[in-house]
């Protein structure tokens, strides 16, 4: 959701993320869905069949908007707006994670390729069992307000991790650090897995190796103990969640204002140990679904994710002065069922609303050839996917209506479905100004009228969404998860920390764990299949789609590295503007 939690993740959006990065599986939801299947298409302007994967290059720098070349020192990024909880243990979105992946370092960073490399680490060692990990600090790293970095600060944030209290997204306990659960659950007072052995050295044990424990471990970040930590108690958190909107850290940049709704301003930080980033400023605009095309035709903006479709191709390609990215994003559209409803616990039910739902009309209607209706919950980009053995559920409405017949959801006498004096009615919430929504919102009205299935819709911003979600108060919603490279999320798991609908099977709990603490990789493929096959069958959410993404870059920026991996902010320190 990510799927880090980053939910980042959550993007409803995230999201995750699903949970996407920051010391998550799984990743973070969005407000936007995402990835796509198109066959791929080479790069490059040539032919007229639309390039459904690839780069664009700008054609002609000479047309760049005076609202772009106007401005010499800073880069200018539309995204939807961030909840402001820039804090790396308590993110919620996907925008918040931008930012804190701008402003926080952490021991290793993803690759281009979803594999990790040393960031903040010196190197590695993990011991022949995979149970002992000693991680070397770089020497000299401070922080943006000059104090130097220790792994004290690391070692600080597994605490709060493992606080009884602690309620963000992060899975610690489920990595098995030696004494965390004895610490999170009051028998002791330290966490003995963890030990400092000078400033610069750390060593944590684990009692279970798995896959992605170096990755995990690797991937939180740095807060310092000094700022954070000055009001923390074990099972008081607050002092350290009021800090979410003054994040202190040893990033790339420094955050400088947040106004809700508008901006997030960023200035560089001179300190930075790979070197001072090259533009003096960096500016995080919100934009939407109706205001991101024209804001970077304007040179209002320099770098936006644009919805992919044919018409919004064409346009950017023929503006001359953007580079138009195209690439597989690595997450998924889904709509969420609230599984502590009654009505939702019956499999046929969740199957008849899949079935019942007319998916590659909505999916074609906005995308085009640059999305595909899935049936799993993972990436065709990802090492797990498999296809085999996946039931397609083709829309089918006779089909769905027997469903419901069989679930024992009997037509009233108004048309109105019902079973045990309950009518079958759905409040669905879905996001504002959001072409998707557009597109989904009559379709699945009409469909599930005549299912008999009366539909109560509401368009909200993102982060209403979101507190809808965290409250539970919604019956069904629509948003996407941004995914990790690892397929191990917590998403699915009973009581998993990005489990937030209240989905539980017993079967898909053992495969998650089974999957996770596979160390070879092949053998983890056949555990990932069965699991995508079982929650093919059970259907947690119905799955919609993936998509490709699509990121302009105006041609005058260079350095930065996007891929489905890879999101623009890690490489912000490199970007450069040509004057």
């Amino acid at each position: 959701m990510m799927q880090t939690k980053k939910w980042v993740s959550l993007l409803m959006v995230l999201t995750i993320v699903g949970v996407l990065f920051a010391g998550c599986s799984g990743g973070a939801n969005e407000a936007q869905p995402q990835q796509g299947n198109a066959d791929k298409k080479t790069e490059g302007n040539e032919g007229s069949a639309p390039v459904t994967e690839g780069v664009i290059k700008a054609s002609d720098l000479t047309q760049n908007p005076p609202g772009a070349t106007n401005r010499k020192d800073n880069i200018v990024v539309g995204m939807t707006s961030p909840k402001g909880v820039f804090n790396p243990l308590f993110w919620q979105t996907t925008y918040d994670l931008y930012v804190v992946r701008t402003v926080f370092d952490s021991f290793l960073q993803v690759k281009a390729d979803g594999t990790y490399e040393n960031s903040l680490a010196d190197k590695v060692d993990v011991s022949q069992d995979g149970l002992k990990y000693t991680f070397h600090l770089k020497p000299g790293v401070k922080y943006s307000d000059g104090t130097p970095v220790t792994v004290k600060d690391y070692a600080f944030v597994l605490k709060v991790l493992h606080d009884p209290n602690y309620d963000g997204e992060t899975d610690v306990l489920s990595f098995k650090i030696k004494g965390g659960k004895e610490y999170h659950d009051g028998k002791a007072n330290d966490i003995s897995g963890i030990k400092v052995i000078d400033d610069n050295t750390v060593e944590v044990t684990v009692t279970e190796a798995t896959a992605y424990t170096k990755d995990f471990l690797g991937e939180q970040y740095f807060m310092p103990e000094a700022y954070y930590g000055k009001g923390f108690k074990k099972g008081d958190l607050d002092s350290i969640k009021a800090l979410n909107n003054k994040p202190l850290g040893s990033g790339q940049y420094v955050l400088k204002s947040f106004s809700p709704g508008q901006q997030v301003v960023l200035e560089a930080n001179p300190n930075y140990f790979k070197g001072a980033p090259k533009v003096k400023s960096v500016i995080f605009k919100t934009t939407t679904d109706e205001t991101n095309l024209s804001m970077l035709q304007t040179g209002e903006t320099d770098i936006d994710n644009v919805t992919v479709t044919e018409d919004n191709v064409e346009e950017l390609k023929s503006l001359g002065f953007l580079d138009v990215n195209i690439m597989p994003t690595n997450g998924y559209g889904y709509i969420a069922f609230n599984h502590k409803e009654k009505k939702f616990q019956d499999p046929k039910v969740r199957q008849a609303l899949t079935i019942g739902l007319n998916r590659k009309e909505i999916v074609e209607g906005v995308y085009g050839p640059y999305a595909n209706v899935i049936n799993i919950p993972q990436s065709t980009e990802a090492w797990s996917y498999t296809d085999e053995g996946i039931n397609k559920y083709e829309f089918d409405t006779a089909k769905a209506k027997a469903l419901l017949d069989e679930a024992g959801w009997k037509v009233g006498a108004d048309g109105i479905r019902e079973k045990d004096g309950e009518k079958f009615t759905i409040n669905f919430s879905a996001t504002a100004d959001n072409p998707v929504v557009e597109a989904l919102l009559p379709i699945m009205s009409n469909n599930y009228k005549e299912l008999g299935i009366k539909l109560n819709s509401e368009t909200l911003d993102f982060n209403a969404i979101m507190d809808k979600k965290d409250t539970g108060k919604f019956d069904m919603f629509f948003a996407a998860w941004g995914l990790t490279p690892d397929p191990d999320t917590t998403v699915y798991l009973t009581n998993g920390a990005q489990n937030d609908v209240g989905y539980s099977n017993k079967k898909v709990d053992e495969l998650t764990l089974a999957g996770k603490k596979e160390l070879d990789q092949e053998k983890r493929k056949v555990i990932y299949k069965e699991l995508y096959q079982e929650l093919n069958k059970d259907l947690p959410a119905i799955f919609m789609y993936q998509r490709r993404d699509m990121w302009p870059v105006n041609g005058r920026v260079s350095g930065l590295e996007i891929t489905p991996y890879k999101d623009f902010e890690f490489s912000l320190y490199n970007a450069q503007l040509a004057q």
